[in-house]
């Protein structure tokens, strides 16, 4: 009978995935770099045990690869498949780069993997992410009927201006444009000008 109950209250229970995992590891990576990706402290914020842990993963090693993943998988492909239900190729732009800018300062996810970007894994990822990322910004300019070597060196350029915001917007954000009155939007637009149009 003790044994049954016991099976109902654990069949009662959220049985965590290794995305819970991959997820968590992530918001300890935005929090305090890689070094923040310990088994225990995870186990407590996920509210279970180390067992947990290895049912999943061999190490931590193989947490830390999942969650770069995740990253990419959030970050990159579900930020492109969203933007991708705009037919027009100049609003997909837009929508991207103002989605991609504003995130930027919003999440030091980025901003923390670029600090450990020498970290062989997440070396690994970032160039994945990269070589992804300005692809995609290379099509969409060719879609807008750029020659090829000219969009590849305008999805480049575009992926610099995020990154560089991304990095302003975390180490000194006071010299960014004020989100009130207007003042960022218009910020937005003249850098997407400038991008379509030099």
């Amino acid at each position: 009978m003790v044994m049954v109950q016991r099976q109902q209250r654990q069949a009662g229970k959220h049985r965590l995935t290794a995305q819970d995992w991959a997820d968590a590891a992530l918001t300890a990576i935005g929090e305090g770099g890689l070094a923040a990706v310990a088994v225990e402290p995870l186990a407590a914020r996920l509210g279970t045990t180390k067992g947990s842990f290895y049912w999943h993963f061999a190490n931590r090693d193989a947490l830390i690869e999942a969650a770069l993943d995740r990253w990419a998988q959030i970050n990159t492909e579900g930020t492109i498949s969203e933007v991708e239900a705009e037919p027009d190729p100049r609003k997909r732009i837009g929508l991207l780069f103002t989605e991609a800018i504003t995130s930027a300062t919003a999440d030091p996810l980025e901003v923390t993997l670029l600090a450990t970007a020498t970290q062989p894994q997440v070396a690994a990822a970032m160039r994945r992410v990269t070589e992804r990322r300005v692809a995609y910004l290379a099509q969409l300019f060719a879609d807008l009927g750029f020659p090829e070597p000219e969009a590849h060196r305008r999805g480049l350029l575009a992926y610099t201006v995020y990154l560089g915001h991304a990095q302003l917007g975390h180490a000194v954000p006071s010299m960014l444009p004020s989100k009130e009155g207007g003042e960022f939007r218009a910020y937005l637009d003249e850098a997407l000008e400038a991008l379509l149009t030099c």
